[in-house]
């Protein structure tokens, strides 16, 4: 293997557990969070007159959470840096493949001549 792979796949493995990482902060952040609301709520009595608030600061930081759970172990795999890559490959062949049949269809209409061609013009430049 190369060293530009190797580098390539590091820098994949490094931002992968800096991503897991960030999650297991945010999951120990959460817990603190969540502990530090509940004793403000049940022992210093602040927000009493709104009911048991931090029931729902707790679950929508809960929400977050799996929201963040969500992006670093489903969707990142899915709609991670890979597949944005091979999308914008797909779309640069479609869109070369389509400038390619236009020209084409100019060419045996006698609009334009081979050598007027896009893809020839760009080559010069």
């Amino acid at each position: 293997m190369e060293t530009s792979e190797q580098h390539e796949i590091y820098e994949k493995a490094r931002k992968r557990v800096k991503q897991k990482k960030r999650l297991y902060f945010h999951f120990i952040l959460f817990l603190i969070g969540s502990v530090f609301l509940i004793a403000l709520n049940l022992f210093f009595n602040v927000g009493k007159q709104y009911g048991d608030w931090f029931k729902y600061a707790v679950a929508l930081w809960f929400f977050v959470w799996i929201l963040h759970f969500i992006n670093v172990f489903i969707t990142n795999k899915f709609l991670g840096k890979d597949w944005e890559r091979i999308e914008i490959e797909k779309l640069m062949d479609k869109y070369e493949m389509k400038i390619e049949k236009l020209e084409n269809d100019l060419i045996k209409k006698g609009v334009i001549t081979p050598k007027d061609k896009l893809g020839e013009s760009e080559k010069k430049t």
